[in-house]
């Protein structure tokens, strides 16, 4: 089943909706990167709001999320775009704590309750919109939650999860978004925050095969939603040798000098995909030319 999202209005259009089945997304980030439970849990709901973040842009405009706790895995960075296309990594995806004492994964333990959580984005001015806040919870979602209400102003429920097999595969991701909009009424915000707090956990929703619609009809009622569109997600890397070329470039003509006489060639990795990059003596010679001129 391929990944995708939904956008829904709700409540007479009072509330902005978004659902996500992010699976085999997330699958992919955790196969790349060969990640341990926890980090796949704390990437893969990373991955599945940016995601979904990204869907709130136009054209050409993109994001890049930064998670930075003072926990083990270090940052976690995600980049996603208005075309449903998002990527991702953590810094140390070799990491992993023992279940909490719900049971569950520990994704607290391993991102950290103290740091801050960033969004960039490029919207196509000259000025980048940036926004941050201090980690709340280090649960992801409840980080995100505050970064719409204190960034963006915006109250907003956010709903992520992440269902991790024995053997380390992904069985189940997704996530919710939802938007209190101008005009909504205290019934409807009771109504929801009643849904929400007896809602089935998302991770097993997904599992056991709800759709993204479904996920929203469950928690808003059917017959208060309108699905208005309809999006593929998958990863993509946008990196490329040329890219990269102009990141060695921009080192400046002495680095480059000191790659030419230490090494005689140069690899580049990159952070999200892991794909890498060989520049020969001569290719570096021919990038140093650039630089000087």
């Amino acid at each position: 089943m391929k990944d995708y999202l939904v956008k829904a209005l709700a409540y007479d259009g009072t509330i902005r909706a978004y659902a996500i089945r992010s699976t085999e997304t997330v699958k992919e980030v955790q196969e790349r990167h060969a990640m341990w439970p926890t980090a796949t849990a704390a990437v893969g709901r990373t991955m599945t709001a940016t995601v979904m973040m990204g869907a709130m842009l136009k054209g050409e405009e993109k994001l890049t999320v930064k998670i930075e706790g003072n926990g083990p895995i270090g940052a976690i960075v995600a980049d996603a775009n208005a075309k449903g296309e998002v990527r991702a990594y953590a810094r140390d995806a070799h990491v992993h704590k023992p279940l909490n004492e719900q049971g569950k994964l520990d994704v607290r333990g391993v991102v950290g309750t103290e740091g801050s959580l960033s969004v960039v984005k490029d919207i196509g001015l000259r000025d980048y919109f940036t926004g941050q806040i201090p980690l709340v919870s280090g649960e992801i979602a409840e980080d995100f939650t505050h970064y719409f209400a204190v960034s963006e102003q915006v109250p907003s429920a956010v709903g992520l999860g992440v269902l991790v097999n024995p053997d380390n595969s992904v069985q189940a991701a997704g996530g919710f978004i939802l938007q209190v909009m101008p005009g909504a009424t205290d019934e409807t915000i009771t109504a929801l925050e009643q849904a929400l707090g007896s809602m089935t956990p998302v991770s097993k929703m997904i599992a056991e095969g709800h759709s993204p619609e479904e996920m929203l009809a469950s928690i808003l009622g059917e017959e208060n939603v309108e699905i208005v569109d309809r999006m593929d997600i998958h990863f993509s890397c946008d990196c490329s040798r040329e890219r990269f070329a102009r990141g060695i470039i921009g080192l400046g003509k002495q680095e480059i000098v000191d790659m030419i006489e230490e090494d005689g060639q140069a690899e580049a990795q990159c952070h999200f995909c892991l794909e890498k990059y060989h520049y020969t003596k001569e290719q570096l010679e021919q990038l140093l030319d650039e630089a000087t001129s």
